[in-house]
């Protein structure tokens, strides 16, 4: 892979941005850093294959909760349709802590939502992440 010097994409900024968005990624270096630069439709079908999944049970009181398997998310609702909108609403809200807060909550054992969460915030909207989430009933 060809690695672009940081002084380099500086002086020629424009013609780096079209290559990267008309023909390739690209990966910048800057000192002893490395960065990856490429329009958002490669981002995209990178993370197509990481999908969302919910476990969901019906409770003795007739409510629904969803668990979601890829991040500690659960919520609960009076029936399926409410409870998998409240969840979809949680990963959208933990996407944006997460995001705002990167520097905290992309270590550990969370670095592991990475993916999850730049694919929420591209999604953007709660009823396009519902969309998406596969509903395992029963459990596991």
């Amino acid at each position: 892979m060809n690695i672009i010097n940081a002084t380099k994409v500086r002086n020629e900024w424009s013609s780096i941005s079209d290559s990267v968005i008309r023909e390739k990624p690209a990966i910048i270096k800057k000192t002893r850093d490395y960065m990856f630069l490429s329009d958002i439709k490669t981002i995209e079908f990178m993370l197509k294959a990481y999908e969302f999944n919910a476990d969901v049970f019906y409770e003795d009181d007739g409510t629904v909760t969803m668990s979601l398997r890829e991040i500690d998310l659960i919520e609960n609702d009076i029936d399926e349709a409410s409870a998998l909108m409240k969840l979809s609403c949680a990963i959208l809200e933990y996407s944006e802590d997460y995001y705002n807060d990167f520097a905290y909550w992309s270590r550990g054992n969370r670095v592991s939502h990475l993916p999850y969460i730049f694919k929420s915030l591209l999604l953007k909207e709660p009823e396009k992440i519902g969309g998406i989430i596969q509903c395992h009933h029963g459990g596991i």
